[in-house]
């Protein structure tokens, strides 16, 4: 599911009921998640941060915006950051399965309905800038009290807005606050290793010691380690030390981890040490995966290891719970999207097989055939770690590590499906007891139960093509797996089988109850089945080989 992020600071934060309203105006939408409010008085201004499917995002974000103009009046607002309208910006970032594209397309979209709906100037900045990138600061030069002498005209709606100023409308990658701590109280030392890593880099002094100008009167900077880094050296009272403030507003482009190592390195060269880092605000699933692969590499170590384990390893090698634990369920933005694990898949085992054992009909054999097709990408994970760590096999270390990323992300596929198909199930359930007294009720009923089937045939197909996929990647484990786990890798690929051939029941019972065209579905069962059963002859030979 694509997911976007949108990040508007209103410029208000100080009168809680304007705040409170602009917030509930976002949070009234279905499909939105309102996951942070953050007023200051001093700046007078708010960052709310929300997200969700982009086609919710878009009507929230206008929500946002219309309550802004509504509420605030640019014509007496005061305060300490620069800003240009009641929502001074409305940047968009790419989250989960959504593309830089996404978000500029969603920009553009808001960008002119604000225009024409709301009648508020916008300007586009960032990637969705038509020119290519242009600076936030370039678009808010002058802020509000000179907009209405600006000689660029806005992308959308009118010159001149007296009431509510203008608003900046952009796409961008999430940025992450990000603070590397230091074992001193020296502001001025941890500002030497900000300026050591920031693009910005460090002032150029001639012979003197006196900072070169050029001809414009403008400081020379030698440049610092990092692209699309921004950092300063402060002083914190509550913890009693410096530390290095940073923004990463690329972080595909300079990763936390690689900018983390940096501040070690220029720590120590100044003679002190980096204690650990915080998160400020939260952090991209991505960024925190390439801190945890990062490191289990520079351990030598496979990185086809549980998605916790790759967290929980950038968490202790950032040393990110130094100043106080860090929840990945809190800090994490994807996670805090998702909610709480299924109820089946994150079972124990015991308690599943007894949720199973009873006399209800669900969680049925359309769960337990997800279950079984999960552990088969276990099995298959484990096999290539296994074969990884193996010497004498280091030639294969390159193939067993993307196999066992790749039946990781089946795994946790598969899981999920455990509890997908008892709730497309009990659907169904509730669909067939829909009252039938009224010509409504029987075309509600029979919409329902349309929808219901449809799901309920969706979720075992899609359980048949990947542990399909868990199959294939169980024919490597088998053929160039480990010699000692032979029999585990086996045993993997006949419960991947099983996955298949117990999802091709439901599927084909589901079938029935389908109206319309079904040819399509049919196929990709009919290939699915096929390619199971012909996978599983060939590991059953080549088993059969190698053990003799």
């Amino acid at each position: 599911m694509k997911l976007i992020e949108c990040v508007p600071n209103f410029s208000e934060g100080r009168d809680r009921t304007v705040i409170d309203a602009i917030v509930a105006a976002i949070d009234a939408v279905d499909g939105v998640d309102v996951l942070d409010v953050d007023p200051g008085e001093a700046t007078n201004r708010t960052v709310v941060t929300f997200a969700g499917a982009p086609a919710a995002v878009e009507e929230a974000a206008l929500a946002g915006m219309a309550t802004a103009a509504e509420l605030i009046d640019m014509r007496h607002h005061r305060g300490e950051h620069p800003r240009m309208g009641a929502t001074d910006v409305c940047p968009f970032v790419p989250l989960e399965d959504a593309t830089m594209d996404d978000a500029i397309a969603l920009a553009r979209r808001v960008a002119e309905r604000a225009g024409a709906e709301l009648g508020i100037p916008i300007y586009l900045y960032e990637y969705a800038a038509p020119e290519g990138r242009r600076s936030l600061a370039e678009v808010r030069r002058g802020e509000y009290e000179g907009l209405a002498g600006r000689q660029d005209a806005p992308d959308f709606g009118p010159r001149w807005n007296e009431r509510s100023g203008a608003t900046a409308v952009g796409a961008r990658p999430f940025l992450i606050a990000y603070n590397v701590n230091l074992n001193t109280k020296d502001r001025r030392l941890a500002h030497q290793v900000a300026q050591a890593i920031r693009t910005l880099g460090t002032p150029v002094r001639d012979a003197e010691g006196k900072i070169v100008k050029d001809e414009h009167g403008k400081t020379v900077f030698e440049p610092g380690r990092f692209e699309e880094v921004k950092a300063v050296g402060w002083y914190i009272d509550e913890y009693d030390r410096a530390q290095v403030s940073i923004n990463l507003t690329d972080f595909h482009v300079s990763p936390m981890h690689a900018v983390f190592d940096a501040c070690r390195q220029e720590a120590a060269a100044r003679g002190m040490r980096v204690t650990g880092s915080e998160v400020v605000g939260l952090v991209p699933l991505e960024a925190m995966l390439m801190a945890g692969d990062h490191y289990l590499r520079a351990q030598g170590t496979t990185t086809g290891v549980p998605e916790a384990e790759r967290v929980r390893t950038a968490i202790v090698s950032l040393g990110l719970e130094e100043l106080g634990p860090f929840e990945p369920g809190r800090k994490i933005v994807e996670y805090r999207l998702r909610g709480e694990p299924g109820r089946l898949g994150s079972m124990p085992l015991g308690d599943l097989v007894d949720a199973v054992s009873e006399a209800t009909p669900t969680p049925g054999g359309g769960s337990v055939a997800a279950a079984v097709g999960a552990l088969g990408a276990a099995l298959t994970s484990m096999v290539a770690g296994l074969t990884h760590a193996k010497r004498g096999m280091e030639d294969r270390r390159e193939t067993m590590e993307d196999l066992g990323r790749r039946a990781q992300e089946l795994k946790d596929r598969l899981l999920r499906a455990v509890d997908e198909d008892t709730t497309a199930f009990e659907a169904v359930l509730t669909a067939i007891r829909m009252p039938k007294r009224t010509d409504e009720d029987r075309d509600a009923r029979t919409q329902a139960m349309a929808e219901a089937n449809l799901r309920a045939t969706t979720v075992p197909l899609e359980v048949m093509e990947t542990a399909v996929e868990v199959l294939e990647l169980a024919r490597t484990t088998v053929e160039l797996g480990n010699p000692s786990s032979v029999t585990d890798a086996a045993v993997g690929a006949e419960c991947a089988a099983t996955a298949v051939e117990g999802a091709s029941m439901n599927v084909r019972v589901n079938l029935q109850g389908l109206d319309g065209d079904t040819t399509g579905m049919r196929e990709r069962h009919d290939r699915a089945l096929t390619r199971a059963r012909s996978l599983l002859a060939a590991i059953r030979e080549t088993v059969d080989d190698r053990l003799g």
